[in-house]
């Protein structure tokens, strides 16, 4: 989920999609010269100008800034300041939709040990979705609507591709976002009474923004899918993070809700006011200026929640761009990062194909070179 603030810049690139024929376990994400891993002799400078400059026009108010190549890291810097708060390296930030791919792993480790098929429907892990019904008309006047049955059950796939016809409502405004409003389901990262079960119920009560299959529509898909991985696995969704994916792969530092001692870590969220950045808090917005210092500690958001550093979630990335390591086999790699498209639209034959990308398992894919000016590359999966 993308907040409407503008948060800190978070850079966090793997520029190559092979693991180093050199690379050891010492190595691992340690540090390298630029030089040493292809990158020119002003490369370093260039990136430091470049940066310092979005900062000083006020594009930015600055940020951490990783950069990976090989499975070494050539290029680990912070800049700038919010409200006299210097970015550290060691800064965690919330992390949004980059939360999503952790579920996605997560969900690919479940399906590799047999107990989710991609192709069952979700009601068969929460039955509050057995009857689900599509929006059909709205009347603005007075809020009122009518629906549709669904032609089919909403499947894991289709949670996982955003093709289930759940959607974010505060970014679809009119009569989706009056419809999410009636549901108070216009939230993502924390809520200060309800448990991830109580909001993933109530949201299968909302009307489908459309036909299961229809089309893509970003939305709270990953949300159902981190209450699916508590209910297959048994535990909480912070727990299963922590046991299958953070200790595994040595994340340290991300969590749902932080604990009080890194408290003073946490990079604060900042929107420019007239031309100034300015924190939340120095704003008074104090929902998102809490979050997540504080909250229910029962909420946990599989499509926006966590909170990170960018080592840690270099590590991550890394394992992936090394297919899979500890977290996943060979097999659910390729399925997780493989075209889903022409699997679950309808229509698919008809279907208008975008020009920069279609989408895999939890991630945007991009098969071909991508036609605006872009460093992705063909089987760039984000």
């Amino acid at each position: 989920m993308k907040p409407n603030l503008l948060s800190i810049l978070l850079l966090l690139l793997i520029v190559s999609c092979q693991p180093s024929k050199e690379s050891s376990e010492e190595k691992w994400l340690s540090n390298a010269s630029p030089s040493e891993q292809g990158f020119s002799s002003t490369f370093e400078t260039e990136l430091d100008n470049y940066i310092q400059t979005a900062i000083n026009d006020t594009i930015i108010p600055g940020g951490t800034f990783l950069i990976a190549r090989n499975g070494r890291i050539v290029y680990h810097k912070s800049y700038g300041e919010i409200a006299g708060t210097n970015i550290k390296n060691e800064g965690i930030y919330r992390i949004a939709s980059m939360t999503k791919a952790i579920t996605s792993v997560s969900i690919m480790q479940l399906v590799e040990q047999g107990k989710i098929n991609l192709d069952d429907p979700v009601y068969e892990y929460i039955p509050a979705f057995k009857n689900q019904v599509v929006l059909d008309q709205f009347n603005s006047s007075d809020s009122t609507y009518t629906t549709l049955p669904v032609d089919k059950p909403v499947t894991i796939r289709n949670l996982m591709t955003h093709t289930s016809g759940i959607v974010y409502g505060s970014f679809n405004p009119g009569k989706i976002m009056a419809v999410y409003d009636q549901f108070d389901m216009n939230v993502g990262f924390t809520h200060p009474t309800w448990s991830t079960e109580k909001w993933i119920n109530r949201l299968a009560e909302v009307p489908l923004a459309h036909q299961p299959g229809a089309r893509f529509s970003y939305g709270l898909n990953m949300d159902v899918m981190g209450r699916i991985i508590e209910v297959v696995s048994g535990q909480k969704l912070n727990t299963y993070f922590k046991e299958h994916i953070f200790d595994v792969i040595g994340m340290e530092d991300t969590y749902f809700y932080l604990p009080e001692s890194k408290h003073d870590r946490l990079v604060p969220l900042a929107q420019k006011i007239n031309g100034t950045f300015m924190s939340t808090d120095q704003l008074g917005m104090s929902a998102l200026t809490d979050y997540p210092k504080q909250g229910p500690r029962d909420f946990f958001a599989g499509g926006a929640g966590l909170s990170s550093t960018a080592l840690d979630y270099a590590r991550f990335i890394q394992t992936l761009v090394e297919g899979g390591g500890d977290l996943l086999g060979s097999e659910a790699m390729a399925e997780m990062t493989k075209d889903q498209l022409p699997l679950v639209i309808n229509d698919y034959e008809n279907y208008p194909k975008g020009p920069d990308g279609s989408f895999a398992l939890g991630f945007q894919l991009y098969q071909d070179k991508p036609t605006k000016k872009s460093p992705k590359s063909p089987g760039t999966y984000e």
